[in-house]
């Protein structure tokens, strides 16, 4: 399809058309260039797998210090989190969240979480007909993640929406950023409150969090941000990509058995689920000097969005980009990020995914939905209901 330029440039990202389903327009965004000017948005949008690719891994060029969000207000209001920092602060802040979050920490819980895992699939399969999204991929993280942190039980009702405001939060200055904002400053006065009162429960990775600022290896402030990005990541990613399970296996009901016939794959299906619909959908960087990007000049201090989303269906990257094959080794997808800055959750959030596609293989046969109804949000891209009905296994 033959686009002008000035069509390209006239998109609109944040509409509610786009959000509801954004591929066309990456797709036209790709088309375009590698990096194409947006004045709407006043950024330079990178779609391209390559693009992304190279973005990500050049922390010094594409600086998350000068801002991942798109209006200055929030970037900062987030100065000091670990999202938004570069070496030598976004070193220390990394190394104790990563040494709270590594392999022989979280395999500590690995029993823990396949149980209730079971337990929740197993109730919801007894019902037959429920809500994937409240019932499923919202409930199950919800009561994992929040264990694991330590927070206490008064607060726990708000955690999604929380969740959902920071990722509001990171886009252009429209309705939703302005409903997020002081919902993200609850957020933060909620947890700041837990930490000082010494709430978090101990052997939690959240009260691990809290004993290296009392060992003086970060601020107590850096703690309240740190245990902000655990919340909002940890959830937010898991949430939207364990809503498309249901959704994705019942439009694909033959790599639902294909996956029932061999259960290895499912580290290979949870990396085609986020790489088909990719939770974060994008993230913006600062630009800190002039720049050639494949032969579109950004220039210093110019601020770039990232697109995750469009960078996992380039078909200058991907073969049948947009078919669902779990079969595919997707084990490149941009949807945890690349380089330093790269999702230092994705091992809870694999250890969440991996196990509720298990209980899931054990216990449903088929499943059957009905109409989606997409969430629309600046940042994350998810489902706010889904319908749905399960043949046991």
């Amino acid at each position: 399809m033959a686009v002008s330029g000035g069509s390209v440039r006239s998109i609109d990202l944040f509409s509610n058309e786009v959000l509801a389903d954004p591929y066309p327009a990456y797709r036209l965004l790709r088309d375009a260039g590698p990096a194409v000017y947006l004045e709407r948005i006043d950024a330079w949008v990178l779609a391209r797998d390559a693009s992304v690719r190279t973005a990500l891994t050049d922390w010094e060029t594409f600086s998350s210090a000068a801002g991942i969000a798109l209006t200055d207000g929030v970037n900062q209001a987030l100065k000091g989190m670990v999202l938004a920092s570069d070496p030598p602060e976004h070193d220390q802040l990394r190394a104790v969240m990563s040494e709270r979050l590594a392999p022989r920490v979280l395999g500590g819980f690995r029993g823990s979480v396949r149980e209730q895992a079971d337990i929740m699939v197993r109730d919801l399969v007894y019902r037959r007909s429920f809500d994937a999204v409240d019932d499923l991929a919202r409930a199950f993280p919800v009561a994992v993640l929040l264990d694991l942190i330590g927070l206490p039980e008064d607060g726990r009702d708000q955690v999604l929406r929380w969740a959902d405001g920071a990722f509001n939060a990171f886009g252009p200055d429209n309705e939703r950023l302005r409903q997020a904002l002081p919902v993200s400053r609850h957020k933060i006065d909620y947890l700041a409150s837990v930490v000082a009162s010494g709430r978090l429960t101990p052997g939690s990775i959240g009260h691990g969090i809290y004993e290296a600022a009392e060992r003086g290896e970060i601020s107590h402030e850096s703690c309240v941000n740190l245990l902000a990005a655990l919340v909002d990541a940890g959830l937010d990613t898991t949430i939207n990509a364990m809503s498309n399970v249901a959704l994705l296996f019942s439009e694909h009901p033959e790599q639902w058995e294909r996956l029932r016939a061999d259960r290895t794959r499912i580290p290979a299906a949870f990396n085609e689920i986020l790489r088909l619909e990719t939770p974060v959908q994008a993230f913006a960087r600062g630009v800190t000097t002039d720049y050639d990007l494949d032969g579109v000049t950004l220039p210093a201090g110019a601020r770039a969005l990232l697109l995750y989303g469009s960078a996992n269906r380039d078909e200058r990257a991907w073969t049948e980009p947009e078919k669902f094959d779990i079969g595919r080794d997707a084990s490149q997808h941009l949807a945890f990020g690349r380089g330093i800055h790269v999702c230092a959750g994705q091992g809870l959030a694999r250890l969440e995914a991996h196990a509720l596609l298990s209980a899931l293989l054990e216990h449903v046969a088929r499943f059957e939905t009905g109409e989606p109804e997409r969430r629309l949000n600046n940042t994350v891209r998810g489902l706010s209901h889904l319908p749905t009905t399960v043949t046991p296994a």
